[in-house]
Parts: C-alpha cells; structure tokens; sequence
C-alpha cells in the first residue's frame, strides 16, 4: 500500500467507490459497509467457509477472530464439491448456484392443495432479505436454465437477470405450498420487497409455471361500476359479463366479432353504468324486461349533444346487439332508435415554433415521433406500434400504404436508429421506439412514451398537419382521404374549416 492511494489496495478502492460509509453490524468498525451491512473484511473471512449454493455466514465467521490479508494479493478460494447430480464440463459457470440443473424428478402440479392462511400477515422486509440470501430451492433451479436462456434472447444485463433470480427467491420464500404453480398477484405482491415484477412474469410464463389471476385495468374498471357494489341482480350481471368477455376477446361463434379496444370498452362501460343503475333502482331484475320505453326514459335524463350519452346510446347498442345475437333477450329494444350525433370541435394549428423546437428535441425518440406526426399525420397508437420491418428503403409500409419519408424524417429515423444500437444492442423487440422498460421484452412503448417530456400532444399535432393539407388542396377530400388514411366522415371535418372566420385571411375573404 502507498500514501499516494490512500494507503488503501485495489481491491477496497474498488469496494469505496461502490458502497457508502456506514458502520459494520458484525466488527464494529466506521468504514465503508455493503447493502448488508458487512464491511470487505468481514465478507472476505466469511467467504472461507463459504458453502457452494449457500451464503456466506458473516456473523458466525467473524463472531471470536479475524483473518487480516496481506494487500494486493492473489489468492484462490477452496472449491468444495459440488452436488453429485451436477456433471462437471470444465466450465466455471457450472458451479454459480444460479446455474445448477434441478434435480430429477422436480415437477410443480396445477392441483397442488395449497394451504389457506388463518392470518394475512406480511413478512418482516429484513427477514426475507436475510432468507433469500440463503435460499435455493427447486423453484430457482428449476428456472435457472430457462432465466439464462430467456436473458440472453432478449438481450437482458446481468443487473436485470440477477433481479429476476432474486424476486425468484422471495416467491419461494414467501409460498406456503412450494410445489404449486405461481400466481401473477403473488408475484404483483413483491412490489413492496422491491422485487421485478415484469420480467419475473415472462420468465415464470417460459417455464409454464404462471397463472393468471391479475385482472387488467378494464376488468377492474368494470368490477367497480357493476360487481362491487353487490346490487346488481344475478342476471344481469352473468349477462354484462358475457358481454364484457366478448367485447374484450371477440366470438368465433355466429354471430362472429373481432375484439374491441379496451379503451372503446372502457368507454361503453362509463355510459352503461348510471343507465343500468337507474334500472335497477326501479325494479328491473333482468335486460330481457327492458323496453324501448325504458331506454327512453334513461336516455331522457342524460344531457343531449354531450359525450355522456353518446357513450351510453353505443353502450346499450352494443351490448343488445350481443344479447340478442345469444338469445337472452327477446327483441333488441335499441333497434330503431336513432343515435345522437355528437358535436365535434373546429380543428385548430399548432404554434409553428412550437413545432420546430420539438423536432429538434435532444431526445431522438420525441424528434423521430414528432417528425412521423408533423409530416405523415400518423396517429399516436401507429407511432406506438411501428416495427422496424415496417420501414423498407426510406418507405414506410402502413395498412396497405406505402408512404416515402420525408428528407427531416429520414435523418431523425438515422440518429435514433443510432441511439438505439448504442443503447441497446441486444434487444429483441421489434417496435421502432423502444425505452428502457421495453427494451428486454416484445411489447410496445406506453401512451405516454416518448410525449411525456413534450409540449405537444400527438392528436393536435396529427389535426395541425391535416388542416395544413386540407387548405393547401383547396378541399380536396379525396386526396386527404387516400393520403392519411381517412374516412370520408373524418375528412369531411376538416373541410368545413376551409371558409371558417376564425381560419381564413381579411384579404381571402
């Protein structure tokens, strides 16, 4: 050791730089301490006795005496003999405990009798931490080969990878029935130890070894507008459930019908609810007792020309329209009543500085998101969606249109491309903007990625680009229709701006 260095060696340079100070619980000392609050010496002495699969027992090594090391010195382990059902290849890997084989004859059963709590009680944080440490199960080996694969596929680090290992042992530590098949609320329930939930779930999921339980937003959106309250008769609530696993899954069955999108469910649900509940307040027990003068009646009370009873006409349209293609109800008291046309808002441009300054964001995937927007009018869900087979030679492939680039979108597409190659090397996701919660998985980025940090919103971007085309064609709808995608209703929108005051010059008019 050197005064130059701080009369420190290498190795516990390298351990200050990692760890804060603290005092150690095991020597006392004011030095600089692990997560675990274990000072390097403490570690190193515990390491000599080290079990292979188990942690080293800090507190019973330096309980009496301390071994002291002369600095900067190479020294090798003991190798203690691995289990006889582990071969040995040579490689070093092998003998890691998060890379052992499970035993023969490991196997977790779907039917395993779970045993019930008498008392919900959590486990004390530090207690599980100090277990997991010396946890290895038949859980974590079971997934060790499949989480090591699963990590290399999906060009995960060796941070995210031993997270996973480690939520692993927490689930096992926790389970009362260690043979069973893992809940996804059980693995949701980690949150609170600081466990990783996502990436637990899609490696569970590989092994086959997940159920799921864990109700997505829409469900639980629609259990709080009809379950919870407990009022709701039982046929009317098995027949809203029907409806609800149709909407969301689609029917195979006469009379067939695609999935809808959660938030065009979630939707129908918002205008279901007040009518529903008004029926049953006055004694409906079933929708096979409802009339047309009944959704009148419900209809009536809500205001006219305003989204509330819009969401409630196409509620009601479409789920008896499901009832009656099931045969629940008699007649489809919807069928002949007209909907309310809802009045749209006059579309609007954008601050054209304000335009420019995003496309010139520091960040590549806000520049690249905003360009798509400002110079093809795609929606903020294409955008979402976009994979990196979609862009072929400058052209980007869309719903059967081929669209050419821009120059602006082509240079922004380049730097994020690079950005992304730098940041992410080995991912496997195909999507075009990815971030660092979507990078190890297949899934696209959410509503909010990359907007978050922007000042604009994709929807007023996409209605300032196709106002600037509407007016530019002199009202060309057929051309705004075949350019963007549009229908002639959508379209037809943005025509009547052409001679609105507020849109159209002193010296024009």
């Amino acid at each position: 050791m050197y005064p130059r260095y701080n009369w420190t060696c290498w190795s516990c340079k390298w351990w200050e730089g990692h760890y804060p100070k603290g005092t150690c619980k095991h020597c006392g000392r004011v030095t600089h301490v692990s997560d675990t609050r274990a000072c390097r010496l403490c570690l190193e002495n515990a390491r000599f006795d080290q079990t292979p699969g188990r942690a080293p027992d800090v507190a019973g090594a330096n309980r009496h005496s301390q071994q002291l090391f002369f600095a900067n010195m190479a020294f090798k382990r003991r190798v203690s003999e691995l289990p006889a059902y582990v071969a040995w290849d040579g490689r070093w890997s092998q003998k890691n405990k998060n890379q052992l084989p499970h035993q023969p004859g490991t196997r977790f059963d779907e039917d395993a009798p779970e045993q019930l709590m008498l008392f919900a009680v959590d486990p004390d944080p530090e207690v599980l931490r100090q277990r997991i440490l010396i946890e290895d199960s038949d859980l974590t080996r079971y997934c060790a080969a499949i989480l090591a694969d699963h990590a290399r596929r999906y060009g995960w680090s060796v941070r995210q990878r031993n997270a996973v290992m480690q939520t692993l042992r927490m689930l096992q530590t926790v389970r009362p029935t260690p043979t069973a098949l893992i809940r996804a609320s059980d693995v949701v329930a980690m949150r609170r130890y600081d466990g990783t939930i996502s990436s637990t779930m899609d490696v569970l999921a590989e092994a086959e070894l997940l159920i799921e339980d864990v109700p997505t937003r829409v469900e639980r959106y629609f259990s709080t507008k009809f379950i919870d309250s407990g009022a709701l008769p039982d046929a009317m609530r098995q027949n809203l459930e029907l409806w609800l696993q149709i909407m969301l899954g689609g029917s195979r069955h006469a009379p067939r019908q695609f999935p809808r999108e959660p938030e065009t469910v979630e939707l129908h649900i918002q205008g279901l609810a007040p009518v529903v509940q008004a029926w049953v307040e006055v004694g409906r027990r079933s929708f096979a007792e409802i009339t047309q003068n009944d959704i009148r009646s419900a209809l009536a009370g809500l205001p006219k020309n305003t989204s509330h009873r819009h969401f409630a006409e196409n509620g009601l349209k479409s789920l008896f329209k499901i009832l009656k293609g099931r045969r629940l109800v008699f007649v489809n008291p919807m069928r002949g009543i007209d909907l309310t046309r809802v009045a749209t808002n006059i579309p609007l441009p954008l601050d054209t500085q304000l335009i420019r300054a995003e496309l010139d964001s520091p960040n590549p995937a806000t520049a690249l998101a905003v360009a798509l927007i400002a110079f093809h009018a795609l929606t903020g869900k294409q955008v979402r969606e976009l994979q990196l087979t979609d862009i072929v030679d400058g052209r980007l492939r869309l719903n059967g249109r081929d669209i050419p680039l821009a120059a602006p979108v082509r240079s922004r597409l380049a730097a994020w491309l690079d950005y992304r190659k730098r940041t992410w090397p080995s991912t496997a996701n195909p999507h075009l903007l990815i971030n660092r919660r979507t990078a190890p998985r297949l899934v696209p980025g959410g509503h909010s990625f990359p907007w978050k940090d922007s000042a604009i919103r994709p929807r007023a971007l996409r209605e300032d680009r196709i106002l600037h085309e509407i007016h530019a064609t002199g009202g060309d709808v057929r051309r705004i229709c075949d350019l963007f995608g549009m229908s002639v209703e959508g379209a037809t929108r943005y025509l009547a701006t052409i001679e609105h005051p507020d849109l159209t010059g002193e010296d024009r008019r």
